[in-house]
């Protein structure tokens, strides 16, 4: 069976740290660690150039995702944020087949035509995200806006973070059942507060990989998911490694042994 596509973000490792050594160092780290993918972030860009970026992931056989802060709709106006068409060249130039954004202030009154023409005219497919705010980190928008795409015949999937819902008191099991045909690419994160009552993302304990294994049940086959929590020790490749093989099997069936 071929394993799921596994990237990591690269926020795991400290923003520190990235923009010390810049983001292109962590590509042979990635693949030595088995990673297929690796989720550029633009807010942790220092002088990087897309071109360099994009060389040194192709060389190391990696698929990129560019992970962008932009909130896909604005508080006011019924067009999408005009930032859009040059963040998704921006994506392109660092090599990137996908664009990660949040969903931003959604409403019915949005114009779905506009946003279809802005993504006709670029090659990279568009991954809304349910982030941590009121607009965009809730089910019910999320909702109304993959049924809008749907019905509009939009070529735009969803990046599931299972982290994120906790922000602002959703159920990231309700939220999987909903909205789990859309996903195409999943955040993992699992999440503590902190004593000054502080949500941050931890590593997953056992027991967070057993929600997510039913989570994932919810989801297509073998779809992309990245680790989004800190990846932070003295041996990153070998915690990354391990990482990395513990995503990779998440969803996937598992045959009981033929005894004879």
């Amino acid at each position: 069976m071929n394993k799921p596509p596994v990237s990591i973000s690269l926020s795991s490792y400290g923003a520190d740290l990235v923009r010390q050594q810049g983001q292109g160092c962590f590509t042979t780290l990635l693949a030595a660690a088995g990673a297929s993918r690796i989720e550029w972030r633009e807010e942790l860009l220092t002088h990087e150039q897309p071109a360099e970026l994009a060389a040194s992931a192709q060389a190391q056989g990696l698929q990129s995702i560019f992970s962008s802060p932009l909130e896909l709709w604005l508080a006011e106006g019924a067009q999408p944020n005009s930032a859009l068409p040059l963040t998704l060249q921006r994506a392109e130039a660092f090599g990137s087949k996908w664009l990660k954004v949040s969903l931003g202030h959604f409403t019915d009154a949005h114009d779905l035509t506009a946003l279809a023409d802005m993504l006709a005219a670029s090659p990279v497919q568009l991954l809304v995200e349910n982030d941590q705010t009121m607009q965009g980190g809730r089910l019910e928008p999320l909702q109304r806006f993959f049924a809008a795409t749907e019905q509009q015949g939009l070529p735009i999937g969803m990046t599931f973070d299972i982290g994120n819902w906790q922000w602002q008191d959703q159920s990231a099991t309700l939220a999987a059942r909903l909205l789990g045909p859309h996903v195409r690419y999943v955040h993992c994160k699992a999440v503590a507060r902190r004593d000054d009552g502080k949500l941050i993302a931890v590593p997953p304990a056992l027991t967070d990989l057993h929600l997510w294994e039913q989570l994932f049940k919810q989801m297509p086959a073998g779809v992309m998911r990245a680790a989004e929590y800190p990846l932070q020790g003295e041996d990153l490749l070998q915690l990354t490694a391990t990482h990395v093989t513990t995503l990779a099997g998440l969803g996937q069936i598992r045959r009981e042994p033929v005894h004879v």
